[in-house]
């Protein structure tokens, strides 16, 4: 008779967990947000667990052991305040990653920190939210009603709730990242989009002269920069940049420069008063760790003749090829833009001939470093272009990209990639 009893005992138990579960099961299914299920489990504890007040924690990250409480919910009858878990309680659950059943905190020996005056709560039951032998969080109730106690089936029954529970809120949770690193490949989507409208759609047509560019930037965005632009009925100014770091905050203080030298390229004729101006101006809207490589040069045609005219500022000294003559620098004629206020920068004038080819590039090309670790170098581009600098334009600048790809095979890229290749027709 008595078997029979723990029979029915036991087969009544477990069809009120079922019950439990489907409740629960009910509620959640049609919700999406971490937050609303969370919110509905432990409402859920605190009907059928008979308890003052429930929670649900969770990790921060996996190499972390901090705990966020994401959701607590008090009982309307309950006359105590709101209970908050002590720290130390908190790192027994990270520590153990078992449940902990306590109806008599103060009394155990595994709460003797804890003082009474500032914890409200008598009897804790909380039991931990494991996916994949993966800590994830705990879900906890305080404060059995009726000044009863929790029992072995209640610790049952909030062991199941967890075991069920977790995988739902780890999912939902993923569900919830997945969307916004979705949202934010859009918005980078857009914003490359957005940077390739502010860079040239296509290189000027100049008589007697050839240009090729083009950008690639290591991520969605980048901070090199290049443009063109007409200073006169017989001058065309042309640019290249280098925004320290990459991706989007080095894509927003590329914008900034690029409206900046603009406006300071039409009131300034001279080069190098552009670059001084350009220059004030990045530094008044800029933190003292941004600054910029530049290099802006102005094509004069007259008589037939091709004159460059150049400031340097910091950047890379292009790369200048004369017929029958070793490569040559344009070296740097003043400072990054963006290191000091009213920097002065020189300006040098030189004449271009026929069959002249002027490299401009950003240390992606050079800095390109594959699987080994070993960049592309100076002295591999220099030699590239010098035994190619019969080809076009075009054509140099698709064998230096094509060489550079070659090279890092399968490597990420370690830094954007920008080229202008000028060469002065036959």
């Amino acid at each position: 008779m008595d078997k029979l009893f723990k029979q029915n005992q036991n087969l009544q138990q477990a069809v009120n967990e079922l019950k439990v579960l489907n409740d629960i099961a009910t509620a959640i299914s049609s919700l999406n947000t971490v937050e609303d299920i969370i919110d509905q489990i432990v409402l859920k504890c605190i009907k059928h667990l008979k308890v003052e007040e429930g929670t649900v924690s969770l990790l921060n990250d996996e190499a972390s052991e901090e705990f966020h409480t994401m959701i607590r919910h008090r009982d309307t009858t309950a006359s105590k305040l709101p209970i908050h878990l002590d720290s130390r309680l908190k790192g027994w659950m990270y520590k153990n990653r078992s449940v902990l059943m306590s109806n008599n905190i103060f009394k155990d020996p595994r709460f003797s920190s804890l003082n009474s005056e500032k914890h409200t709560f008598d009897s804790i039951l909380c039991v931990p939210l494991i996916v994949k032998d993966k800590l994830i969080g705990y879900l906890a109730a305080f404060n059995k009603k009726g000044n009863t106690f929790f029992t072995d089936q209640d610790r049952r029954l909030l062991s199941i709730i967890a075991s069920q529970s977790a995988q739902v809120i780890e999912n939902a949770r993923l569900y919830e990242e997945e969307k916004a690193l979705m949202g934010l490949k859009n918005e980078m989507k857009m914003a490359r989009e957005i940077q390739l409208k502010l860079l040239p759609e296509e290189a000027p047509n100049i008589d007697g002269v050839e240009i090729a560019a083009l950008n690639k930037p290591a991520k969605e965005v980048g901070g090199d920069y290049y443009d063109f632009l007409k200073v006169d009925s017989d001058k065309w100014g042309f640019c290249i940049g280098d925004i320290t770091g990459k991706g989007m905050p080095a894509a927003l203080l590329m914008a900034n420069l690029q409206a900046t030298f603009r406006s300071q390229a039409i009131i300034s004729k001279k080069c190098s008063e552009c670059l001084k101006g350009t220059n004030h101006m990045l530094y008044q809207s800029t933190e003292m760790t941004k600054f910029a490589t530049f290099f802006y040069g102005v094509l004069h045609q007259k008589n037939g003749q091709t004159i460059l005219s150049y400031s340097n500022g910091g950047h890379d000294p292009p790369v200048l090829y004369k017929n029958d003559d070793k490569p040559r620098f344009l070296e740097a004629t003043g400072l990054l833009l963006g290191v000091l206020d009213n920097t002065e920068y020189g300006e040098t004038s030189i004449q271009l001939d026929a069959g002249d080819v002027l490299l401009l590039y950003t240390d992606g090309i050079t800095e390109a470093f594959n699987e080994k670790g070993v960049d592309f170098g100076l002295n591999r581009l220099i030699e590239l272009v010098d035994q190619n600098r019969n080809c076009s334009a075009d054509e140099i600048m698709n064998l230096v990209l094509h060489s550079v790809e070659t090279h890092i095979k399968e490597a990420p890229p370690s830094d954007d990639i920008t080229m202008i290749v000028i060469k002065i027709k036959q």
